[in-house]
Order: structure tokens, then C-alpha cells, then sequence
């Protein structure tokens, strides 16, 4: 799944630990979900949404 977290995450000035303090996840998870090695969890996926003021499928989208 490709995603924009990176993007979103940098332009708010936040490091990796800082977001994952933020939604509850640690900066490993971030790190995983970033670089394409994970994908979040529905729950998670919509804390992600929530903290960005975005949709889901603003943020995540399947690779073509």
C-alpha cells in the first residue's frame, strides 16, 4: 500500500517518534508503515486520517 504519511508527517515538522507519541504507536511502527513494510490497522489507519484532518483514502492508497 502506498501512503503519504511521510509527507504529511514532515510538513507538520514531526519526527517519527513525535507522531508515533501522538497517535500511540511507537516510532518503529511509524518507520514500518512509512517505508511500505506495514500497513495499518483500520483503527490505526483512522487515528493517522483523524490527526492529519484527512481521509483514509486521502492518505492510503493500494499500489497499482
Amino acid at each position: 500500500m502506498k501512503n503519504r504519511v511521510r509527507e504529511l508527517r514532515e510538513a507538520r515538522g514531526l519526527s517519527q517518534n513525535e507522531f508515533g507519541q501522538k497517535i500511540g504507536v511507537s516510532r518503529q511502527t511509524i518507520y514500518a508503515i512509512e517505508t511500505g513494510k506495514y500497513d495499518p490497522s483500520l483503527p490505526l489507519a483512522f487515528a493517522i486520517a483523524g490527526f492529519f484532518s484527512n481521509r483514509i483514502e486521502d492518505i492510503f492508497q493500494p499500489k497499482r
